[in-house]
């Protein structure tokens, strides 16, 4: 394990001791739990500075590989990383940039994008990591909203901000000189390469712990994004409990299936395995290729690995049977893994997928610990330095049933969870009613059993009654995915005047299927058996789902589609029902 070289009082020594605690508690996740505090890092924390710096000072191991779909591919030390980034500083701060500066980066995977986060931490510049799939309507919002101040951007995309409005300065990365068009339709921006001829001394440390250093627009799956901000704890040195969660350990390759823009790229492609020193291999592809994604994680010797429920559920689908081999951790994260995914993967690969649920605003808070029995279908416990409750939202009780809550201490704030953004970036009424009651209240609603093992039901907004009967959607979602015909579905409360709401699925379908009533009608046989009479499925209707740039279901659009249906006294046309087939009424 790296030590730091610096005092005994520093902040950096704090966090090595609570990490190698971590890692030592590994084998024995009760005592992880019970015996993890959060390390108290003083003042001045900085992770750019009192982690990586520390791990990168003089080590050539590999920190990241990127490998294309073509076949090229790139690789970086510790040691490169620390110096390139201190280069990508010193000449940011040359060209204006200071503390306290909002920067976009909407940058694809490629090396420019962590030399310029570490760079950005360094001197306390603000990031605002943003998917490249955006549109100039959407960078219009965050530009205004988020008062960016500096764009980082590859010449594709920073031709999209000649439609947007802003005082900021840009900043091209990968100019092609072949190209010199590109160079002319980007005259005023600045170029990134000139950073390469920069200083290479260290930098000096500007940033106190409580600083804003990311921001993050939300998925935006029910409302208007809210911009979540992270201090210089809460994510850098919060991510410890994720880092407990992937299990990922000094040595190891560890590589995740997760766009940049995203929260998810900053917890598992770049706190969490550089906290332990690990490399990060990414491989990039224009099209998912299940068959060449196994063989790139067997070729890098890849030992954690972390992707959402569709990538996934796609290598079984392309029957993948062989296990890459060092393979030692499986992970999903983003949306609720449904059980039958983890039982396939079990069996070919003889490894458990263990999920795990945070959010945007937090770190890991609930996952299935490396060594604990996987429980299908759950999230797992509160993970080390995590307290989680479930809060009736009727009584405000903690119960068995209710809303993942995080308590927030008494009125100081003492107890405060270390890895809980301190609010909405310039939205304190948000802020406030996020963090009512006492507790942060995270919108989503879980079950705990007999051992304290929490399932996910749904998002508040999600869950809907029938006959006074509460549906999960995601309960419904997962007894559906065990249909062959069905590849993905969004399921939603449709206005009844009977049942107050009744079942319906929007269901996407598996290559070969033809959306047909034959189809309908075997889905519909298949829920009726598969569900109990008051959650199972009375209409279908085979659509393309709607998803938020993150790739989340925007459920609530599909919601509006049936109430604007019932109001309107209509049937939708495409849709077929219960009663349309004999054998299935009633």
């Amino acid at each position: 394990m790296t030590s730091p070289s610096t005092s005994p009082n520093s902040a950096s020594t704090a966090f090595f001791a609570a990490r190698d605690r971590l890692l030592e508690l590994a084998a024995d996740p009760a005592r992880a739990r019970s015996e993890f505090t959060w390390p108290d890092v003083g003042p001045d924390f900085n992770w750019a500075h009192d982690v990586f710096d520390v791990i990168a000072e003089g080590n050539d191991t590999t920190a990241l590989w990127i490998a294309e779909a073509g076949g090229s591919e790139v690789k970086r030390s510790f040691a490169e990383m620390k110096r390139r980034s201190d280069q990508a500083a010193h000449w940011l701060l040359t060209q204006g940039a200071r503390k306290g500066d909002v920067a976009m980066l909407m940058l694809g995977n490629r090396i420019e994008l962590w030399e310029i986060m570490l760079a950005a931490l360094k001197i306390g510049v603000i990031i605002l990591p943003t998917s490249v799939v955006l549109g100039s309507a959407d960078l219009v919002d965050r530009v205004e909203r988020g008062r960016v101040k500096w764009v980082f951007a590859a010449p594709e995309d920073a031709v999209k901000f000649a439609q947007v409005p802003g005082g900021y300065r840009g900043v091209v990365v990968g100019f092609d000189a072949a190209k010199q068009d590109q160079r002319a339709a980007l005259y005023d921006w600045l170029d990134f390469g000139e950073a390469r001829s920069s200083s290479v001394a260290n930098v000096p440390k500007c940033t106190k712990s409580d600083d804003i250093s990311l921001i993050y627009f939300t998925s935006g799956t029910t409302s208007l994004p809210k911009i979540v901000e992270h201090s210089h704890t809460s994510y850098p040195l919060g991510h410890l409990s994720t880092m407990a969660w992937i299990g990922v350990r000094p040595g190891d390759v560890h590589s995740v299936v997760s766009a940049p823009g995203w929260g998810k790229h900053a917890w598992s492609s770049f706190f969490s395995p550089w906290n332990v020193g690990a490399t990060i291999f990414v491989l990039n592809y224009a099209r998912f290729d299940a068959a060449h994604f196994v063989s790139e994680l067997d070729r890098a010797g890849v030992n954690t690995f972390c992707a959402p429920p569709t990538v996934w559920r796609m290598l079984i689908q392309h029957s993948l049977t062989a296990r890459p081999t060092a393979l030692r951790e499986l992970l999903s994260a983003g949306e609720p893994l449904n059980p039958e995914v983890i039982a396939r993967i079990r069996e070919w690969w003889g490894i458990e997928i263990r999920d795990g649920y945070g959010q945007t605003e937090t770190t890991a808070l609930i996952g299935t610990l490396p060594g604990e029995a996987v429980v299908p279908g759950a999230m797992g416990r509160p993970l080390p330095g995590v307290e989680a409750v479930l809060v009736d939202p009727l009584t405000g009780g903690i119960a068995d049933e209710g809303e993942i809550c995080l308590p927030l201490g008494d009125a100081s704030l003492t107890v405060r969870p270390v890895n809980l953004m301190p609010g909405y970036f310039g939205n304190a009424e948000a802020t406030e009613k996020a963090m009512r009651g006492g507790y942060f209240h995270t919108g989503d609603v879980a079950q705990r059993d007999a051992d304290g093992v929490l399932t996910f039901v749904g998002r508040t907004d999600d869950i809907f009654k029938s006959s006074d009967f509460k549906v999960s959607p995601f309960e419904v979602e997962s007894a559906l995915l065990e249909h062959p015909l069905v590849a993905e579905a969004a399921v939603v409360g449709a206005p009844d005047e009977t049942r107050l709401n009744v079942t319906k699925a929007y269901v996407a379908l598996a290559a070969g299927a033809a959306a047909d009533a034959d189809t309908a009608r075997e889905v519909l046989a298949f829920a009726r058996s598969a569900m109990p009479a008051y959650m199972r499925v009375r209409r279908i209707e085979f659509y393309e789902l709607p998803k938020t740039a993150s790739g989340k279901i925007r459920r609530v659009e599909l919601r509006q589609r049936e109430v604007a249906a019932f109001d309107a006294g209509e049937r939708i046309a495409s849709e077929w029902r219960e009663d349309d087939f004999d054998g299935l009424k009633g």
